[in-house]
């Protein structure tokens, strides 16, 4: 069976991307996933070329027909989005909810298909890559991403992949929710800091709702070593595993700037060493 491994963080900037991507520079036989879908940035390192395009449809927009309507007013009466202004609907503002439709006397409205964004099936130097963009402004990214985790399931199928790799997004909303349902490993990247750590149990209590197993990953760990920890205590009566804590360095800035991933960047790197244990010490536990 195909083992999922989720990297994800209870907040942005925590370096989750830059380790995801560290990890699909050291792994072999596995399909990369980036399932934040509202703002990927995986495609920065790994520049996958594409292979296939998809539509995704998500909430069907509302249209009036000009020749039909006779401007009564109803639906901009009862729209709550204040999206209907007959004889035209604002489609930035539409929701798909279509009380218009049911309510127009006319029948001069129609729910219409949709697309809010687009599904890929990528290639690049480290395997085959399932991602997504969702347009601005469009909603059901949860959705997507349920969508993005069946291609790279598909594309695992397809090529026989032990592993599948999610870079996933921050926070713990409903893509988060997406991603980690049915997870073999959720790694939580944080950083000492009280957001971090106030982000992280977050994390931890969305994982234990879903009975998913999480591992933690300390970054930037020397930023402030009282608050690691404090973090580090935390995690202990928890009965959580720390896979690592990686000091700050200004390499791993530079391998961001020249769109590498840090074992290419820096190949014999005390970090890159460290990471490469930690993907090790990941394996062990699915083990």
């Amino acid at each position: 069976m195909t083992m999922q491994i989720g990297i994800i963080s209870g907040k942005g900037g925590t370096g989750k991307s830059t380790i995801a991507g560290s990890f699909a520079a050291i792994s072999q036989n596995l399909i990369i996933a980036d399932c934040d879908v509202d703002a990927p940035d995986m495609h920065i390192l790994l520049h996958p070329e594409i292979k296939s395009t998809i539509d995704y449809h998500g909430s069907k927009l509302a249209i009036i027909n000009p020749a039909q309507c006779t401007e009564c007013g109803l639906c901009e009466e009862n729209c709550r989005f204040d999206a209907a202004h007959p004889p035209v609907i604002d489609p930035i503002a539409c929701e798909g909810c279509a009380v218009c439709a049911y309510l127009c006397p006319e029948e001069a409205i129609q729910m219409t298909e949709n697309t809010a964004g687009y599904l890929y099936s990528s290639m690049t130097r480290f395997g085959p890559m399932a991602h997504a963009k969702l347009k601005a402004g469009e909603g059901n990214s949860g959705k997507l991403v349920t969508e993005v985790r069946k291609l790279a399931e598909r594309l695992a199928k397809e090529n026989k992949a032990q592993y599948i790799l999610i870079d996933g997004s921050p926070g713990i909303g409903c893509p988060v929710i997406s991603t980690v349902t049915g997870l073999s490993l959720a790694v939580i990247v944080t950083e000492p800091t009280p957001a971090g750590l106030h982000d992280m149990t977050r994390v931890l209590d969305l994982l234990s709702q879903f009975n998913v197993p999480g591992a933690v990953i300390i970054n930037k760990y020397d930023l402030n070593v009282e608050n690691t920890k404090e973090m580090e205590n935390t995690l202990k009566e928890r009965n959580v595993e720390v896979l690592g804590r990686i000091p700050f360095d200004t390499i791993t800035t530079k391998s961001m700037i020249a769109t590498r991933t840090l074992p290419e960047y820096a190949p014999n790197h005390p970090i890159t060493k460290q990471l490469q244990n930690i993907w090790s010490f990941i394996l062990k536990i699915l083990e």
